[in-house]
């Protein structure tokens, strides 16, 4: 297996979670970091031992040594940095959402295709192995017909406009930054559309939301959604069969997962793993590349525009 070269875009705190995982794999180099400010490319370059700093992105775009660039800015720059790196024929991994729009998802797939370029969503949840696990027990039938699932996250924010999280200029909201988790995770389990939604929402003064629950129908299966900048939610998924439940605590960034029937846990799982999670979805990441595909089977181009879709018809019946 080929060792690739990364690039890091931004130094902010996604970017350095991301690292302290990406350094733990052999199969994988951090080249290089770019920044708006050159001062924070080299101090994040200094703690992670990497040879090259930017300032600005395009010259780390352009520059041959890179293989894949990781991405971490806020929302709102996903699809002109991803753009510019597909462009410049990198490879890519880029933040939640992938987007803002449908139509942006769309053209960045696209492009991917036409310049035979790996992209993906670091929809790092799917790869952890307590999802993995919980999605056999579901598949193994061990809790026979699902009829419920309850997906929730959501921490308390302090009210802020200038904050990233609140920033409107920035797609702030909690269904972008948090939504996305359990829509994601309600996709993977069930792979049916939401139908018959019934959305309530709360905003914050400059009106970006801060509270949403979303009540469906997916397939036979009823559910219920929620993300809050309000609360500390239960931050759990339920995925409840006719036979059995499996509860899966944390489940964003889950070590753990139980399988119930009745009141008796009778099988779980924990990875135990000292790595913050990050590590499995750049696994994939390079798995597939060094493969020469251009996209990734289990967060494929299709679940992203799934996503999109979901998000803009939720936002749709916002009040």
């Amino acid at each position: 297996m080929n060792k690739l070269k990364w690039g890091i875009v931004s130094a902010g705190r996604i970017s350095t979670k991301f690292c302290n995982d990406l350094i733990l794999l052999d199969e994988a180099q951090i080249y290089g970091v770019a920044a708006r400010d050159i001062d924070k490319a080299k101090e994040f370059a200094q703690k992670y031992n990497i040879e090259k700093t930017y300032q600005g992105y395009q010259s780390m775009f352009d520059d041959p040594e890179i293989d894949v660039v990781y991405i971490g800015t806020p929302h709102t720059c996903h699809y002109q940095n991803a753009r510019d790196a597909i462009l410049a024929g990198k490879h890519v991994l880029c933040e939640k959402p992938l987007v803002v729009t449908p139509e942006q998802c769309q053209e960045l797939c696209s492009l991917a295709k036409e310049r035979n370029v790996f992209l993906m969503e670091a929809m790092w949840t799917y790869f952890l192995p307590a999802i993995q696990t919980a999605k056999q027990w579901l598949d193994d039938g061990r809790i026979g017909a699902v009829k419920h699932i309850k997906i929730d996250f959501g921490y308390a924010m302090p009210y802020s406009p200038n904050c990233r999280e609140y920033n409107v200029e920035l797609a702030g909201g909690s269904l972008f930054d948090m939504g996305i988790y359990p829509l994601a995770l309600v996709w993977f389990f069930l792979e049916n559309d939401l139908e018959n939604l019934h959305v309530f929402n709360q905003n914050s003064p400059n009106g970006v939301d801060e509270d949403v629950i979303i009540l469906a129908d997916c397939g036979d299966v009823k559910a219920s959604i929620a993300s809050s900048f309000q609360c500390r939610l239960p931050n759990t998924a339920y995925i409840i069969g006719d036979e059995g439940y499996i509860r899966i605590p944390n489940a964003s960034r889950a070590i753990t997962c139980e399988l119930y029937q009745g009141d008796d846990c009778i099988d779980k799982f924990s990875d135990d793993r000292s790595a913050y999670g990050y590590l499995y979805e750049a696994k994939e990441v390079i798995k597939r590349v060094n493969k020469g595909a251009i996209e990734s089977p289990i967060m494929p181009h299709s679940t992203s525009l799934k996503l999109q879709k979901q998000m803009a018809q939720i936002k749709s019946l916002f009040s």
